[in-house]
């Protein structure tokens, strides 16, 4: 989804600039739920108020629902066939190549090479967050915390 966002919030209308839809994204992680549905949120509130909000929060929650639905009841009757099987065995490695695009997409655009303080708490965090049992929310303040420290 965050490609298809950016593309549209950024690209096709001009909402926001680069710099507005990353922060935002970095809002929508912090908060708890899909973060597609977390950024549609916060971009339609930015642009239209409350009607902008729960207009973009739909039109990303009903097309989901309504295929959803659909394909649950697909799978009731099919899931155990081979070729249902096949086809998720094929879904699954496109899926973890969206989710990298997306990580990398995001890496690129907040952590710059030549920006040594942006490289250490993405480090810091990334080792706490896999290698520790650190609460995601302790590492997210930690991680404004040094911010501020260190690029005030």
């Amino acid at each position: 989804m965050l490609p298809l966002i950016e593309n549209e919030v950024i690209r096709a209308n001009t909402w926001l600039s680069y710099p507005e839809f990353i922060d935002i994204i970095a809002i929508a992680e912090m908060t708890p739920g899909p973060i597609a549905i977390n950024l549609a949120t916060f971009v339609g509130f930015r642009i239209a108020g409350i009607p902008g909000a729960l207009a973009s929060t739909l039109g990303v929650v009903l097309p989901s629902l309504i295929i959803i639905l659909i394909t649950a009841k697909f799978l009731q009757k099919f899931y155990k066939l081979p070729l249902v099987q096949a086809v998720f065995k094929g879904l699954r490695p496109a899926v973890i190549a969206l989710i990298s695009l997306a990580a990398i997409t995001i890496l690129r655009s907040t952590v710059t090479l030549g920006d040594l303080r942006s490289i250490l708490i993405a480090l810091a965090s990334f080792i706490l967050l896999s290698f520790t049992r650190t609460n995601p929310i302790l590492v997210i303040i930690a991680a404004g915390a040094a911010g501020l420290i260190m690029y005030s």
